[in-house]
């Protein structure tokens, strides 16, 4: 437990970090990659270009700080992150590292004394055990399972299919014939790729896009203009060609009972984590199944006539889609998503929402919910990248 002394001074600073901003967390990185410039082939480069990370690290510790005498209502995000970490397979020893750097940058930026400091020091200190202590816990667990592992494994890339115009779907099959872990529908795996072309390894998370069979993982990638992994997956990996898998994570994932009524809300390349739950209840669920998927238009629409076969064949499933662009193509209705177009459909107060797409789209939808007088309790959603509080 930390002293009161700790959490006093800990929390006094607060203000101060809300008033630098991601300045804070822009120099931390900055100092951290330039005494470990190995580091950088485990963070996602692009989202420190764009600043998404350097946001998301600034929420996370002024958040730490300003709730450091309530620690309980940070759980469900140190849940999330120690996941992702999971992931990113962190180790103890880059924990010091953190800590080291983050130190360094509050006294460079701030020379607040050593009092303070300490204070930090002790704080860092209960905060990185937590993770700690979580992820190995995470390692050990995926390690026990049937088919688990730790660390990294070697897959082969057996199946590569075009889903529409922006996004296709990938299956690695493990290269020791060996069977691959069981996961929850709506978690992820982490890829680690190193091709000569890349300056740095290059680690990403993917939403497993299918039901689990024992054997094999799929994930569906959509092709980003800018994006360095999505592009080369795309364009250069080809069947046959060997990656590094981290074992499937994540704390997004279905787990309505099965008499409760669920929708599945998506838009773009969201819908990989909702088809993983609709092809993993569509037999078993005992209660309406809502699919509710927003497109651009008809081509970058995938997975259509999946979604509509299973809506055809299992009891209780039904679809609805929206194309912003129809372009000549006729969905269920045309433009943004309107949940209004639900009433008499969705019993709004009784069913548990699943969501995930891009953020905007995300905060669509939960605005509208909300409206519908649906509680923070029934909405489960995904942000790719950086979390993000809608």
């Amino acid at each position: 437990m930390l002293s009161q002394n700790t959490i006093d001074i800990v929390k006094s600073t607060a203000p101060l970090l809300a008033e630098t901003g991601p300045k804070l967390t822009a120099h931390f990185y900055d100092r951290m990659f330039r005494h470990h410039p190995e580091l950088k082939d485990i963070f996602n480069l692009t989202h420190q270009d764009s600043g998404r990370q350097r946001e998301a690290l600034f929420n996370a510790v002024y958040g730490y700080a300003a709730n450091i005498d309530n620690l309980e209502v940070l759980l469900p995000v140190v849940e999330k992150i120690a996941q992702k970490h999971a992931s990113f397979n962190i180790t103890a020893d880059q924990y010091a590292i953190v800590g080291e750097h983050l130190l360094g940058t509050i006294d460079e930026l701030f020379a607040p004394g050593q009092a303070v400091l300490d204070a930090w020091a002790e704080a860092y200190g209960l905060l990185s055990t937590v993770f700690i202590d979580r992820e190995e816990a995470i390692y050990q667990e995926n390690e026990a399972k049937t088919g688990g592992w730790r660390g990294t494994r070697e897959f082969e890339l057996v199946a590569k299919t075009p889903e529409s115009d922006v996004i296709t779907s990938f299956v690695f099959m493990p290269t020791d014939d060996q069977p691959v872990a069981t996961y929850q529908p709506g978690q992820y795996i982490g890829i680690y790729l190193k091709p000569d072309c890349f300056d740095n390894q290059e680690i990403r998370q993917y939403s497993l896009s299918g039901a689990p069979n024992g054997k094999t993982y799929r994930i569906s990638v959509k092709r980003e203009t800018l994006g360095t992994v999505s592009s080369y997956l795309h364009q250069q990996l080809k069947v046959g060609d060997k990656v590094q898998l981290a074992a499937p994570s994540g704390d997004f994932f279905f787990r309505s009972e099965v008499t409760q009524p669920v929708a599945l809300i998506s838009a773009g390349v969201g819908l990989t984590p909702m088809l993983a739950m609709l092809e993993s209840i569509k037999d078993s669920h005992q209660a309406p199944v809502h699919w509710l998927h927003a497109a651009e238009n008809h081509r970058q629409h995938a997975f259509g006539s999946q979604v509509e076969e299973i809506t055809n064949t299992a009891e209780g499933v039904s679809s609805h889609v929206w194309y912003r662009e129809p372009q000549g193509f006729k969905a269920d209705f045309d433009g943004f998503m309107d949940l209004s177009q639900m009433d008499g459909a969705i019993d709004w107060q009784n069913t548990t929402f699943y969501f995930c797409g891009p953020v905007g789209f995300m905060q669509h939808v939960a605005k509208q919910l909300k409206e519908k007088g649906v509680s923070e309790s029934q909405m489960h959603y995904e942000c790719f990248g950086p979390h993000k509080v809608l």
